[in-house]
């Protein structure tokens, strides 16, 4: 018996010194581990609100899964707890893929001039944004954030508010959609060019609290870090972007609550 072969049942043994080659998620086992990853990172918030709504003996209805969700600290505490739930799942993909966790997800700092014109892209999308919201009466941040900041601020929560949504929920959210979802579907029929709109569908549909006119805002923001991941093959650049806009918002609705 050689070495490359194997007793009848059992799998082929490789050779020695060879090991199996790496490989990536297609279309179908993309979208699959896409659901363990978005069901991870539900279980995970959804802990964080069952621990609160049980603590406070409040009966388990409508009206009081409302009050909590619109709770700036437990919203906060929610968001970081699906950081560390989907890392889990991610691991177990890559790992599974035979590729790095830093490789597969394209964990690699971009030039600074991506990342320069990484941001004045954006800044030229908000803009437009902006301008477009004032022409048609529409507020220029969504009343949900203002909700969660005011209350955020009364527990004196603001400092965990501002970690959750500008670095926990940047990282959790381009992971899933710009890093794992991306890499695999754009190395299937799909392309990069279906892999960014289909990736940029997902994650606004992560964002269902919103109307319809920031859903929108959300799909555009989403082509356009799609567009860069694909540009630059790094997610850190993504990751820093989505931070800083969601920095930038969060400022905004500082400001507007300070002045309302």
């Amino acid at each position: 018996m050689t070495a490359a072969e194997s007793p009848a049942g059992l799998a082929p043994v490789s050779p020695p010194g060879k090991s199996r080659e790496p490989r990536v998620w297609k279309f179908i086992g993309t979208s699959l581990w896409g659901l363990a990853l978005f069901g991870a990172m539900f279980a995970g918030q959804v802990t964080v609100v069952a621990y609160f709504l049980l603590g406070s003996g409040e009966p388990m209805d409508t009206s009081s899964m409302i009050t909590l969700l619109s709770n700036g600290r437990i919203i906060s505490l929610s968001v970081i707890m699906g950081l560390p739930a989907i890392l889990i799942v991610l691991w177990i993909a890559t790992r599974l893929s035979r590729t790095s966790f830093a490789d597969y997800l394209a964990l690699r700092w971009p030039s600074w001039k991506m990342l320069v014109a990484g941001i004045a892209a954006l800044v030229l999308l908000m803009v437009a944004w902006e301008i477009i919201s004032r022409v048609a009466g529409r507020e220029s941040s969504p009343g949900f954030m203002m909700d969660v900041l005011k209350t955020a601020r009364a527990d004196g929560a603001l400092w965990l508010l501002v970690f959750a949504f500008c670095v926990a929920a940047p990282v959790t959210e381009e992971f899933f959609a710009r890093a794992f979802l991306y890499r695999g579907w754009s190395e299937s029929f799909l392309r990069p060019a279906g892999a960014i709109l289909l990736s940029s569908a997902v994650w606004t549909m992560m964002h269902l609290q919103y109307n319809w006119f920031f859903l929108a805002q959300v799909f555009s923001i989403g082509l356009l870090l799609g567009y860069l991941r694909y540009l630059s093959g790094s997610t850190w650049l993504v990751v820093v972007l989505h931070g800083l806009n969601n920095l930038a918002a969060t400022v905004q609705t500082i400001w507007l609550a300070n002045n309302s």
